[in-house]
């Protein structure tokens, strides 16, 4: 029984740091400085997106309006005056630019 619960705990374990792992994006420098220099040329009015925190992995709503870096894969949008860098198909926050 004892190694049944180990076995299970340490796939739990590895569960979890598969997903902490997926979350992880890495925007390379030379695409940060694009998306920098676009959303500088391309101010947005912020929004209020009530209930949601802006962290790195967090999920912004659907209704969330996303824009387009081009030759980049991530949108952008502000939010409570920060700028967000957001994966289109997840709608996950993958960078917040201060």
């Amino acid at each position: 029984m004892k190694k049944n619960l180990a076995a299970v705990a340490a796939v739990l374990l590895l569960a979890g740091v598969g997903a902490a792992a997926a979350e992880d994006v890495v925007i390379q420098p030379e695409q940060e400085t694009v998306i920098k220099e676009y959303v500088k040329k391309q101010p947005l009015a912020s929004v209020k997106v009530p209930g949601v925190e802006l962290n790195i992995g967090t999920a912004l709503p659907d209704t969330v309006e996303l824009h387009e870096v081009p030759n980049v894969k991530y949108r952008y949008t502000v939010i409570d005056n920060r700028t967000v860098i957001v994966d289109p198909g997840t709608h996950k926050i993958v960078k917040i630019i201060e």
